[in-house]
């Protein structure tokens, strides 16, 4: 017993820093990239503000104490809204909801293509078949579209219920890559050898192939989560989230619904703007380090 249980120490040492290995150097290729290190520096600011807003903001973001439509002062950095609430603090607590979304998103999106697509490429016939159709199917409805008749249907407009019709509809893609992905790796010979040891499924699909092709789902995540932060914000512009929350795309609605830019409140349309546009950019830079890990002719010398 002492013998076994120090071997199994040993081998939980021995792979700890193993993976811990890993990490790392994936960390060192996407800091080698400049382009994901620019993305990587904005997503950690800008999760930094979500975490840190009640220090940041020095108002309420949802306190209607102040004069309506006020240009940027000393006491309003970015002025007010017509409801009097300062557009400095809805910022920084928006960043909270836009992050969530596109994370949250993001992930379970990235669980839904892997598990189908990692099936569908490792059971070939009728399994194949049906899941492939499913994936065509969704790809050829227009996301947005489906996006705006799912969540006006959809008795709750919460967040949560932005982050599962954004999910939805965001997995497609990358299960039909993943799905390619799998079809050449299942005809390798680790794979046939798995098989012919009496692997389960799960256990030849989940780790013999997805640890070969942990960029794509790397890609997969942030291209979902891009997707998911623009469509959270095209939801609440169009006033299918709830009016309620602060976050970056009810910002733009309110904007839209008082005139802002008419009243000269351009600030309140060109904030919120550009942090969505900043953000879903900071997702695409990293993707390009993720793509760097997979093909180290892309790596930057």
């Amino acid at each position: 017993m002492p013998g076994a249980a120090a071997a199994v120490t040993a081998g939980g040492e021995s792979r700890v820093p193993g993976s811990l290995r890993v990490i790392g150097r994936a960390f060192r290729t996407l800091w080698s990239n400049g382009k994901a290190r620019i993305g990587l520096i904005i997503i950690a600011l800008m999760v930094l503000v979500a975490i840190f807003a009640p220090l940041i903001a020095n108002h309420s973001p949802t306190a209607t104490t102040f004069q309506p439509y006020q240009n940027p002062n000393g006491s309003n950095w970015f002025g007010t809204t017509g409801n009097g609430q300062d557009v400095f603090s809805q910022m920084v607590y928006g960043a909270r909801v836009s992050l969530l979304v596109g994370l949250v998103s993001g992930a379970v999106a990235t669980i839904v293509a892997v598990t189908i697509g990692l099936i569908a490429g490792y059971r070939p016939g009728p399994v194949d078949e049906g899941l492939s159709f499913l994936t065509n199917l969704v790809l050829v409805i227009p996301g947005l579209p489906l996006m705006i008749i799912l969540a006006a249907y959809l008795q709750s407009h919460s967040v949560w219920t932005i982050i599962l019709v954004v999910a939805f509809t965001s997995w497609a893609t990358g299960a039909r890559v993943i799905r390619s992905q799998a079809t050449t790796l299942r005809t390798r010979d680790f794979i046939t050898s798995a098989q012919f040891s009496g692997e389960r499924l799960h256990r030849v699909v989940f780790r013999e192939i997805l640890p070969n092709m942990t960029s794509l789902v790397a890609a997969s995540f942030f291209a979902a989560a891009t997707a998911a932060v623009m469509a959270e914000a095209s939801l609440e512009f169009l006033g299918l989230g709830d009016p309620n929350t602060v976050s970056w795309g009810t910002i733009l609605y309110y904007a839209q619904q008082q005139n802002s830019v008419l009243t000269g409140q351009w600030l309140l349309v060109f904030a919120p703007g550009l942090a969505i546009a900043l953000l879903a950019t900071a997702f695409t830079l990293v993707n390009f380090g993720v793509d760097a890990l997979s093909n180290p002719r892309l790596r930057e010398k």
